[in-house]
C-alpha cells in the first residue's frame, strides 16, 4: 500500500485513480497521519450490487400497510 499526502493526491488525482484501477491500494495522509484508504471495489461489493439488481422489482407492494396482514382468526395464539 502506498502512502500519499492529500496535497499530492489532489495535484495528481487522475494518475492515482489509474493506479487504484489497476488494483493498487492507497493510504491518504495528512501531516503524517493516515486519514483514508482508497482501494478498488471488492468482489463482495460487486456481488452485492448484482444481487440488488436481481431483486429490483421483485418485492411485492402491500396496499394497506397500517392494517394487519392476517385476521385474528388466523393467528395461532388466538386459538
Amino acid at each position: 500500500m502506498k502512502d500519499v499526502n492529500v496535497t499530492e493526491l489532489r495535484q495528481n488525482l487522475p494518475e492515482y485513480l489509474a493506479r487504484v484501477q489497476r488494483g493498487e491500494r492507497l493510504r491518504v495522509t495528512t501531516r503524517g497521519r493516515a486519514i483514508a484508504e482508497i482501494a478498488p471495489p471488492s468482489a463482495s461489493l460487486e456481488e452485492a450490487q448484482a444481487a440488488r439488481a436481481r431483486l429490483r422489482g421483485s418485492v411485492l407492494r402491500y396496499e394497506r400497510p397500517l392494517e394487519p396482514v392476517f385476521g385474528p382468526e388466523e393467528w395461532e395464539m388466538n386459538q
